[in-house]
């Protein structure tokens, strides 16, 4: 997806103009994400770029200095370039099941956009398809649900204990907050009465959202599958460890007692 918008183009210029801040700009993105990986390596830069500057001594060790602090501007800039998911957000577009039909009438009382925080805004897509019951399909309602509590199991994990995986963030923030909700958006919209109606596509909007669903389903347990199976081989590496480190005690300690 395309990142070329006005506030990423503000942002990537502002970080070239005050390019000797690039250690700060990793703390800063570590910060605004709450990712303490990042908060700690930016912290990192930042302590070594001050020690670097603090750091008395003659014209060889300021040369050095000089070099050490050029360094590590040059190594936050490729890393800010890496977390760029964190900080540069895309366009994104969601799947349509149609283009919306002009004048179509919006959801009266609800929010046109979900919020910001995944939770609420997984709890605003179940919402908006509790409220239109009657107008989805069953299985259509049932699978909206089922991929609602694999999300939120996913959303609960990663809360708990973040994997600090900034494609996989992206990945579950742009189907929580983006694909989900377009595609009930999009289907909410169309007039009952074109429901049936073959598109441009060939399929009807019914057809269209049963894909749509289907796939949106593969993906929240694909990030559920991919979420626990990272979660199962660091306890594996745990026990490894342990295994390694203390295996050869099973006799136990006496502490001295007879």
């Amino acid at each position: 997806m395309s990142r070329l918008t006005v506030g990423n183009i503000f942002k990537v210029t502002v970080a070239l103009l005050f390019f000797p801040f690039m250690p700060l700009l990793v703390l800063m993105i570590g910060v605004r994400r709450s990712n303490w990986k990042v908060i700690l390596e930016g912290g990192l830069y930042v302590a070594l770029v001050l020690a670097a500057v603090a750091l008395p001594g003659n014209a060889a060790q300021f040369i050095l200095s000089f070099f050490v602090v050029l360094g590590l501007i040059a190594v936050a800039g490729m890393r800010s370039y890496m977390l760029r998911d964190l900080w540069l957000h895309p366009r994104t577009r969601g799947p349509q099941v149609m283009p919306q039909q002009a004048g179509a009438p919006a959801q009266p009382g609800t929010a046109t956009t979900p919020p910001e925080d995944l939770s609420s805004a997984l709890a605003w897509s179940a919402a908006l398809a509790k409220r239109n019951r009657s107008r989805l399909p069953s299985e259509a309602y049932v699978s909206i649900l089922e991929t609602c509590q694999t999300l939120d199991a996913v959303i609960d994990a990663e809360t708990r204990q973040p994997l600090g995986d900034p494609q996989f963030e992206y990945e579950l923030s742009a189907t929580v907050r983006d694909y989900l909700p377009s595609v009930l958006q999009s289907y909410v919209a169309i007039p009952p009465k074109m429901l049936e109606t073959k598109q441009a596509s060939g399929r009807t909007p019914n057809e269209e959202l049963a894909e749509q669903l289907q796939l949106l389903a593969g993906q929240a347990e694909t990030l559920h599958a991919s979420r626990h199976r990272r979660t199962s081989a660091e306890l594996t590496n745990t026990g490894n460890f342990l295994r390694e480190r203390f295996g050869h005690r099973q006799g136990g300690f006496d502490f001295g007692i007879k």
